[in-house]
């Protein structure tokens, strides 16, 4: 077993998950799913529609509740790091006879917290600077295009100032172009710094920000793909990248210390 002081001493990732299912009656939507997201790190999570992918990220937000198993994001309940988490359904849950910035507004004007100091955080006008919209734009987010739709969705989640980012098919109905470019928004998003206050209840631990990010268009995601997570029936079947390399060497440290 591992040392319990030494334990307690490694950095709590960002998300936790431990043989977590989620039940709908007799259907599975999530069986037994175990696995780790470091702070800092980018996921890239596959699979085919009814993979469980948009129920795993749903649960980490804390939108839904495990049937089993236990959840935990920066070591505590999901309910409880909500101000530090932001969630992009692949709807845009914008209104559509509101314009890109009455909708940021309005969202802001929800969320209102202490502690904003990343450029755009809590600045509905530098959210969409951000992601290449002009703030002036009167038109009503019902006629924009897909792209543009998903642009100031993201930005609507970038003025929280999330430290955790989760993003539940960004590329669903996307040109190539289009797709690129929020591929490089994101990559924007993780070298911004995290110099918003620490919850008062949370122990200290490693700041970056964390992106988790759902898709089945693995080649428009693969710059993100620092770890690929491929989910099947509920199921997590494989992991590469970062995140398995990890794996393994603590299995063999838990090994080490069994010893």
């Amino acid at each position: 077993m591992i040392d319990p002081a030494l334990e307690s001493a490694l950095p709590c990732p960002a998300a936790r998950l431990d043989s977590v299912s989620k039940l709908y009656g007799t259907f599975a939507a999530l069986r037994k799913v175990s696995v780790e997201f470091a702070v800092g790190s980018s996921t890239v999570i596959l699979g085919d529609n009814g993979a469980g992918k948009s129920t795993l990220l749903r649960t980490i937000a804390g939108l839904i509740s495990a049937s089993r198993g236990t959840v935990q994001v920066f070591g505590g309940p999901p309910g409880q790091q909500r101000s530090r988490v932001a969630y992009m359904s692949h709807d845009s849950m914008l209104y559509d006879e509101l314009s890109a910035i009455e909708n940021l507004r309005y969202f802001a004007s929800l969320q209102r917290t202490a502690g904003f100091v990343c450029s755009c955080a809590g600045s509905p006008e530098m959210a969409l600077r951000a992601v290449g919209l002009d703030p002036t734009l009167t038109r009503p987010v019902g006629q924009y295009s897909q792209g543009m739709r998903q642009r100031a969705s993201l930005a609507r989640v970038l003025q929280t100032d999330p430290e955790l980012l989760l993003l539940d098919e960004p590329f669903s109905n996307l040109d190539v172009a289009s797709a690129q470019h929020m591929v490089e928004l994101l990559l924007d998003f993780r070298t911004w710094p995290v110099d918003k206050p620490q919850p008062a209840d949370s122990s200290p631990q490693l700041r970056a920000r964390t992106i988790i990010l759902t898709t089945h268009q693995p080649q428009l995601a693969q710059p993100l793909a620092e770890t690929t997570l491929t989910m099947r029936a509920g199921a997590i079947v494989s992991i590469t990248g970062a995140a398995a390399a990890h794996s393994r060497m603590d299995a063999v440290a838990a090994s080490g210390a069994a010893e």
